[in-house]
């Protein structure tokens, strides 16, 4: 099924990626299928910087592969803006990549820092999501 067909089931869905790179693209979707990562953040200075929709609660939106093709479908459970610095523990492992808050504060200061935009009080759009449909499985 490509985008455009997807986009036709889902009307108003969002596309995206997950990561900044294709390794950590398809690390974090492999999460999303063991049912581990239920969460994702992006800095609120980068949604307005590419024009991207800010995810919407409800709405049903398409995860991408790093080559653009469809990988999973998700819903968004609930948003929160947070600051990077007061992004508790349970959001944190919510996002599946880390043991810890502690793992979870350095690896995404690396990722905002690498993306040119990292402060300890920078917004954060705070995501919690389910899986709705997994695209490998048809």
């Amino acid at each position: 099924m490509n985008v455009r067909e997807l986009e036709k089931l889902y009307p108003g869905a969002a596309t995206f990626h997950f990561g900044d790179n294709e390794a950590l693209c398809r690390e974090l979707t492999e999460l999303v299928r063991s049912g581990r990562k239920t969460a994702t953040c992006e800095a609120l200075d980068a949604f307005f910087e590419t024009g991207a929709a800010l995810p919407e609660e409800g709405r049903k939106d398409i995860v991408l592969n790093w080559d653009d093709s469809p990988a999973l479908v998700i819903e968004t459970i609930s948003v929160e803006w947070v600051r990077f610095c007061d992004v508790g523990e349970k959001f944190a492992l919510a996002e599946g990549e880390d043991d810890s808050l502690e793992g979870w504060r350095e690896g995404h200061k690396r990722y905002f820092e690498r993306n040119g935009n990292f402060s300890p009080s920078m917004v954060l759009v705070c995501e919690r999501f389910k899986l709705v449909r997994d695209l490998a499985k048809g």
